[in-house]
């Protein structure tokens, strides 16, 4: 799985939030812009090819200002952000890897 489709869809503005994205983004205090630069730049930490509604993976990256933030978004053609966090540190060392 290679992040260049979702990529590609994101700047071409071929992509959409999920309402359950939105509402955690809205609450959290994340930006349509930092989820589009943590995904521009970005690196796939964990793949979910069997994920309920369709192919996903998670997303690590951070902001222009080094904020950390994780990205759950499906695969083309349909690229959905599914959710968008900050790791708990409790369950991720450097945002990377599970503890």
């Amino acid at each position: 799985m290679t992040l260049d489709g979702i990529q590609d869809n994101i700047k071409a503005g071929r992509y959409r939030f999920s309402d359950y994205a939105v509402k955690r983004m809205i609450k959290r205090s994340i930006s349509r812009q930092e989820v589009e630069t943590v995904i521009g730049e970005g690196e796939i930490i964990e793949e979910y090819p069997d994920d309920k509604y369709s192919p996903s993976c998670l997303v690590y990256g951070k902001t222009e200002v080094g904020k950390i933030l994780h990205i759950r978004v499906s695969l083309p053609p349909t690229v959905v952000v599914i959710t968008a966090y900050e790791p708990d540190p409790e369950e991720w060392v450097n945002g990377r890897n599970r503890r």
